[in-house]
């Protein structure tokens, strides 16, 4: 069988796609810890013993390391990879750290797709979805649905508009999750987690993101300032506590900042609202560099 992708890094999205794909002999990696060639040779994938191996006769190669080595695994590629294969980045890095790394791989004649993996790739698989954007984002959908990759969608022409969406999504993502780890571990400090969890199951309202948002920025607008306030006292709270308040000293910095331009009225509509507040706020955490 022919080797249709080559795999850079081998870890857990590594073994687990190429697991839920069954690509044995199809398949070929590389990774700079030896350890990971036994879990190799149990999913029948091919170890290369060097990166230069990995790649001489690389169509598709698809990077999977840590997001600190996605730009020095994309400078040692460039330098190895045959002219007109394509370079797929799963990586989870910053655009601009794409568009970087699609500079070296594309000056060495080598074709450089962004891809965001947008949920744990454990237990999803080649289930997991995928966005994709760069010239050949198209060719690059195309070889990975050949190789079981059931969720994949084309996001545009330029590098770093999938990261970007993985990237600004995160904001949400991940700052809920450090909201939630500050508010329970005060909670439980005080003594009062059942029935903080209690009172946010009682006022939570499903609703789609973008009316959320909407409805968030309006409170924001006309209330920034009164609200400011009250979280300087959440700060205390958590600071009395000794549980930490990084992530409220943020929100104090930039309900304060909204709140400041004083609009009693907001805009109709999120578009209209974000416009206002990106055309007058200094984001938070620039000020002093202002």
């Amino acid at each position: 069988m022919t080797t249709d992708i080559i795999l850079i890094g081998f870890g857990e999205a590594g073994s687990v796609f190429a697991a839920a794909g069954d690509w044995r002999a199809r398949a070929c990696a590389y990774d700079r810890d030896p350890a990971r060639g036994d879990v190799m040779a149990q999913l029948g994938v091919r170890c290369s013993a060097g990166l230069g191996d990995a790649v001489r006769d690389a169509g598709l190669v698809v990077s999977l390391v840590t997001a600190d080595q996605a730009l020095n695994v994309a400078r040692d590629v460039a330098t190895l990879l045959p002219a007109g294969a394509i370079f797929c980045d799963m990586n989870s890095v910053a655009p601009q750290t794409k568009q970087a790394a699609a500079a070296l791989i594309e000056a060495a004649g080598g074709h450089y797709v962004d891809v965001a993996v947008m949920a744990p790739v454990d237990p999803a698989g080649v289930d997991v979805p995928l966005l994709l954007s760069g010239s050949l984002a198209g060719d690059a959908e195309a070889r990975l649905r050949a190789l079981g990759f059931g969720r994949t969608r084309v996001v545009g022409a330029d590098v770093g508009r999938a990261s970007s969406i993985k990237m600004i999504r995160s904001v949400m993502v991940k700052g809920i999750e450090a909201l939630t780890a500050e508010c329970v571990l005060a909670a439980e400090a005080a003594d009062v987690l059942d029935e903080v969890l209690a009172s946010l199951d009682a006022s939570e309202k499903a609703k789609p993101w973008d009316v959320r948002a909407d409805y968030n920025l309006d409170r924001m607008l006309v209330h920034g300032t009164r609200r400011a306030a009250e979280m300087e006292e959440v700060v205390k709270t958590l600071d009395g506590l000794g549980t930490g308040a990084a992530m409220t000293r943020g929100t104090v910095a930039r309900q304060a900042a909204i709140g400041a331009l004083g609009v009693k009225a907001p805009p109709e509509g999120l578009d209209a609202k974000i416009g206002v507040i990106s055309s007058s706020v200094v984001p938070a955490g620039r000020e002093a560099a202002e």
